[in-house]
């Protein structure tokens, strides 16, 4: 069978959805019926397929399991009232990807691979898209080098991918977060801006040991100083101190989220004033000692806007304002939900309609 593009689709005989309750599943564990497979190999992209979800049957001396050439995406697919399902700006999700597979030395996927293929995809798996009012249906696409071989060395071969799964809130509640001042998540000359898998699994020890203090995820600092904030978890960080939203500028320790990105764009919007500079940590307690820091959240594709009620310092917990008196951060995800969900104009030209 054929798409509107090059492409293979092998479609499974008896779709799965009707075993679950996909407006009410855990994050991340429940897969959809299908997923698109592409291959690279002689220099060029081959014809990508669809098929059923299913183990990836690998070699154990696969490059990514060895070398760290692996980068990956986070996006949402909503479903509005009309039963229409439609992405969040997929185009930056396709520019963050080949800006990552640079970095790490991997062939760009060709936008027809990305775009066409996830159309594609969504529109064979549509009924998996959740219409509860916090829904959606979460993608993941990804890139691996797949040589069978061991020697550090760019991969010859690779492998990209997307599978999705329904996804209700990621976190059901506002956080705690404690400010990390050991441990940092990335360096200047590193890999810190693009979403590398690595990243990832530099941060789970020291958020481990927050969590075992009974925090939900740490506040990233600088590496030299660890003076300044940078990123809480795998989320973009905001304040907003008295009349201004602040959140760190972006550099090469810090990824580009594209929340982030709507975030600043609606606070623009609204007429608020933007800071995109270094914050440090002697900034905020000041702020909060004075009654000046209002709000404090972090902001990325999974959990949209998360609230952050308590920070921890050297010690010492520092209490927020209650979420019910935020009057931005409440705004910009009632903003963002309202737009993904179709229940306002999209003035911003930021959904991507699939059917």
């Amino acid at each position: 069978m054929t798409g509107t593009f090059d492409i293979t689709i092998n479609k499974i005989q008896t779709s799965r959805v009707s075993e679950y309750d996909i407006n009410n599943v855990p994050f991340g564990k429940c897969f959809s019926d299908h997923m698109l497979v592409a291959e690279y190999s002689d220099g060029k992209w081959h014809k990508p397929v669809i098929m059923p979800y299913a183990d990836v049957p690998m070699s154990y001396s696969m490059s990514a399991l060895h070398y760290g050439q692996a980068i990956f995406e986070g996006m949402k697919a909503y479903k509005n009232d009309k039963g229409e399902v439609s992405l969040f700006r997929p185009t930056e999700n396709f520019i963050r990807l080949n800006k990552s597979a640079i970095r790490m030395a991997m062939p760009e996927v060709p936008e027809e691979i990305f775009m066409g293929g996830l159309t594609e995809l969504l529109k064979l798996d549509s009924a998996w898209v959740p219409n509860s009012e916090t829904g959606s249906l979460y993608i993941r696409p990804f890139l691996v080098a797949t040589d069978q071989a061991i020697g550090v060395k760019a991969s010859e071969t690779y492998k990209f991918v997307i599978i999705t799964c329904p996804a209700g809130k990621y976190y059901s509640d506002p956080i705690k977060v404690l400010v990390e001042t050991n441990y940092f998540r990335a360096v200047h000359g590193g890999v810190g801006f693009v979403k590398a898998a690595g990243n990832y699994g530099r941060s789970l020890y020291p958020t481990k040991l927050a969590q075992q203090k009974g925090y939900q995820q740490v506040i990233w600092t600088d590496s030299t100083t660890h003076q300044y904030v940078e990123e809480s978890g795998t989320m973009n960080l905001m304040f907003v101190i008295g009349d201004t939203v602040l959140t760190p500028a972006l550099g090469d320790t810090i990824l580009s989220g594209i929340t982030r990105k709507s975030v600043l764009a609606l606070a623009h919007e609204w007429g608020f004033k933007v800071e995109e500079r270094k914050i440090s940590i002697p900034e905020i307690l000041t702020a909060h000692a004075n009654g000046t820091l209002q709000e404090c959240f972090g902001c990325g594709t999974a959990a949209t806007i998360a609230q952050i009620v308590t920070i921890g310092h050297d010690g010492k917990d520092y209490d927020l304002p209650a979420v019910e008196t935020r009057k931005f951060s409440t705004r910009v995800d009632e903003t963002l939900r309202n737009i993904r969900k179709g229940k306002v104009a999209d003035t911003m030209n930021w959904m991507f309609k699939i059917s």
